[in-house]
């Protein structure tokens, strides 16, 4: 007899535009209940995902499922680093760059299918300055619009470009030393990017190669460009085609340091948070299961 499964399903009430009262009638319905025994629980503050995936796997939980967006999603999968409890992910947020990244249905519905029919994959994460992320981490340009973003009145697409507009205005390009695997390079940037996966969201592909599985580190970093070549350097973002931009560089590696002059905004997984001058990026290789559809193609 096959084993039954337990399953903790975490709400997230807030994030994204859209409500969220439908999700668990959607579970008893679309999650088989004679192989799985599903928990549904509401977070109630910034943290508290966190605390309640901490608590499952401790419990010994098979599947914790984030309902929510990227911040959601990290809040889970930090807690989640290094254990033998899989995240699955029914991606509500406004960007949803690690579902997106890892072929997850923006359909509710159908992600929660992978739960009936999916595979546990081994992923790699990246931590910065020890704070785990899965998606991106980044400072200059994207930093500063995700904290913008982070305090208007509304969510969603639309406002995230109204935001980036009216800061892509007043923003100044920073000076960094950024060290990888040893080899020092010194720049100036309009955005550092480290990357674990291909997009922050939106399919906005700020490292259109990078991977969830090969133990690396995309660093994308954007040179300063005028007004009028930013039209173009926009669709090449979301036409996966950043590499091949002359005011990109893309380097790989395992560890990154990169020092600026002084402690400022530093955006992990779209959350926007004060680090120190100096900050350290590390790949952890295949260090957090996640619930994926049975194939997936080479590039996730």
């Amino acid at each position: 007899m096959t084993k039954r499964r337990h399953i903790l399903a975490i709400i997230n009430p807030v994030s994204g535009t859209g409500s969220k009262d439908k999700i668990p009638r959607l579970i008893d319905t679309v999650v088989d209940q004679e192989k799985n025994d599903v928990s549904i629980v509401m977070s109630e503050y910034a943290g508290h995902a966190h605390e309640i995936a901490a608590q499952a796997a401790n419990d010994g939980i098979d599947i914790v499922v984030a309902i929510g967006g990227d911040g959601t999603v990290n809040e889970v999968g930090s807690a989640l680093c290094n254990t033998d409890t899989a995240m699955a992910i029914v991606p509500s947020g406004s960007g949803n760059g690690l579902a997106r990244h890892l072929r997850i249905s923006m359909n509710a519905s159908r992600a929660l299918q992978v739960l009936n029919n999916g595979v546990v994959g081994q992923f790699d994460y990246c931590t910065i300055n020890g704070k785990p992320f899965f998606c991106t981490c980044g400072m200059g340009f994207d930093a500063a619009v995700s904290y913008k973003f982070s305090n208007e009145g509304t969510r969603g697409f639309i406002t995230y470009i109204k935001t980036a507009l009216s800061e892509y205005i007043k923003y100044q390009p920073q000076d960094y030393v950024i060290n990888i695997d040893g080899t020092e390079l010194k720049e100036k940037a309009f955005v550092i990017a480290c990357c674990n996966a291909a997009q922050y969201g939106n399919n906005a592909y700020i490292a259109p190669r990078a991977t969830m599985q090969d133990g690396l580190i995309d660093v994308t970093v954007m040179h300063p460009f005028n007004m009028i070549e930013s039209p173009l350097i926009g669709a090449r973002l979301f036409l996966r085609q950043l590499n091949h931009d002359n005011h990109v560089s893309i380097y790989r590696g395992k560890h990154v340091i990169i020092e600026r002059s002084h402690e400022d905004i530093i955006h992990v997984d779209g959350d926007p948070m004060i680090m120190p001058a100096r900050v350290e990026i590390q790949n952890v290789s295949r260090g957090i299961s996640i619930m994926v559809a049975p194939s997936l193609p080479d590039d996730v």
